[in-house]
């Protein structure tokens, strides 16, 4: 998929495809919400401003608080890629995000998800 064309994907147009996965093994909403405080430092009021906005990907992660800083403990194969070798910092970050909420959907625990 051409990257450009993801990063224009809105964040909001794809979220409802995380909750879902992650609702369909069995877990929460308030887990995904879990991970995306995590990985990018927004709270829940900034989270759902970003998601009523109808924010980018790549505005979405711009105006990230903080990405956490052991991101780099993501690893792994996500869509065909390893995570940790993809070039492009936002793609990269995008994956991070798609690969924490499948290792939720795998039944992972939160303590490993999250890297503690």
């Amino acid at each position: 998929m051409d990257n450009a064309r993801v990063f224009r994907m809105t964040f909001a147009s794809v979220y409802p495809y995380y909750i879902a996965k992650a609702e369909k093994k069995g877990r929460t909403k308030e887990e995904v919400h879990a991970i995306i405080h995590w990985l990018t430092g927004y709270d829940e009021p900034a989270l759902q401003r970003q998601i009523g906005k109808k924010v980018d990907f790549e505005t979405f992660f711009a105006q990230a608080p903080r990405i956490n800083p052991n991101v780099s403990k993501i690893t792994g194969v996500i869509c065909g890629y390893r995570v940790e070798e993809i070039e492009d910092k936002l793609m990269r970050q995008i994956r991070y995000l798609d690969k924490l909420v499948d290792e939720l959907a795998k039944g992972k625990a939160m303590d490993k998800i999250l890297r503690k």
